[in-house]
C-alpha cells in the first residue's frame, strides 16, 4: 500500500539518531512518513542529524526540510509548530519521539539532576509541543498525534525517572485524546520495547562498559516473540498507521510494540 499520507503535513520531533549501525525510531518514522505521500519536517536538537535524514529522504524522491530545537525550551516548540506552517502549509500530524535516559537508576541512588532532566526533555517537552501544535490543529479541524513512550511505563526497570516520564506521557496522550476529540484530533502512544537502536544499543554498552555484541545479545535473549529484538522500523510502522486515516476511529490508545513483554508483565 502506498500514499497513506498523501498530501499530509507531518512533524516528526527527534528525527536524528544518534549516530550507530541501525536505524533509530524517529528517523525511521520520518522517512516512512514521506515515502507515503507526508511532507515532512524534520526536527532535532542537533541539526546535522536532522539534515541526514532529509538527505536520505531527498534521496528517495521524497519531500522533507530540516529545523534545529530543543524541545525543553518553550520558544522553540512554538517555533517549530510556526516552521510547519511556513514550510509545510499546514500541521496534520505531529510525531512526538524525543526521549532520552542516562543517568537514571533506583529511587534510592538517582541523582536530582538527573530526574529533572529525564522529565524536563521526556514529558515536558512533549507536553510542549502538544500545548503549540492544538491550537493549530482545532483551527483546521483536525489532526493526529502520535506520541512515543516506552513499556518501561508500566514496567519496572530499575530507571526511575524514565519510567515515571513515560507513564507520565501515557497520561498525557489520553488525556490529550478525550479533550480534543470534539475538535477532530487523535492522539495515540507507542510503547515500543527492547529495540536495536542506536540510543538503546550504544547507549547501553557505552554505560555498561560491554560490547555491543554483548549489549545486544543479552536483549535479544530476553525478548518472548522470536527471542530477537524489534527495531525502527517496528516503531514507524505502527506510527504511520495511528497517523493514517486507518486509524480515524482510534484515539487514547496506548499500542504495545513490544515482542510481547507487555503479556508478561508481573
Amino acid at each position: 500500500m502506498a500514499d497513506r499520507l498523501k498530501g499530509k503535513a507531518a512533524v516528526v520531533v527527534g528525527a536524528g539518531q544518534t549516530p550507530g549501525e541501525t536505524i533509530g525510531n524517529g528517523r525511521a518514522t520520518a522517512i516512512l512518513f514521506a515515502r507515503e505521500g507526508a511532507r515532512v519536517l524534520c526536527v532535532d536538537r542537533e541539526l546535522a542529524r536532522a539534515e541526514e535524514t532529509v538527505a536520505m529522504i531527498a534521496a528517495e524522491g521524497g519531500t522533507a526540510f530540516a529545523f534545529e530545537a530543543d524541545v525543553t525550551a518553550e520558544a522553540q516548540c512554538a517555533a517549530l509548530i510556526a516552521e510547519a506552517g511556513s514550510r509545510l502549509g499546514g500541521l496534520d500530524i505531529l510525531h512526538n519521539n524525543v526521549g532520552i535516559g542516562g543517568g537514571d537508576g533506583s529511587i534510592a541512588r538517582l541523582e536530582r539532576e538527573n530526574w529533572d532532566r529525564i522529565l524536563k526533555v521526556n514529558l515536558t517537552g512533549m507536553w510542549l509541543t502538544i500545548k503549540h501544535a492544538l491550537p493549530v490543529m482545532r483551527a483546521q479541524g483536525g489532526g493526529a498525534i502520535v506520541n512515543i513512550s516506552s513499556v518501561a511505563a508500566i514496567a519496572p526497570a530499575n530507571m526511575i525517572a524514565y519510567e515515571v516520564s513515560k507513564a507520565g506521557v501515557n497520561k498525557l496522550t489520553t488525556s490529550t485524546a478525550a479533550l480534543n476529540a470534539r475538535h477532530m484530533i487523535r492522539c495515540n502512544a507507542i510503547m515500543p520495547g527492547l529495540m536495536d537502536t542506536p540510543m538503546a544499543i550504544q547507549g547501553f554498552s557505552a554505560s555498561r562498559g560491554e560490547s555491543v555484541e554483548t549489549v545486544r545479545a543479552a536483549r535479544n535473549a530476553r525478548v518472548l516473540l522470536g527471542g530477537r529484538m524489534g527495531d525502527g522500523w517496528d516503531t514507524a510502522h505502527a506510527a504511520l498507521f495511528l497517523a493514517s486515516d486507518e486509524a480515524k476511529f482510534i484515539t487514547g490508545q496506548i499500542l504495545a510494540v513490544d515482542g510481547g513483554a507487555s503479556v508478561r508483565r508481573g
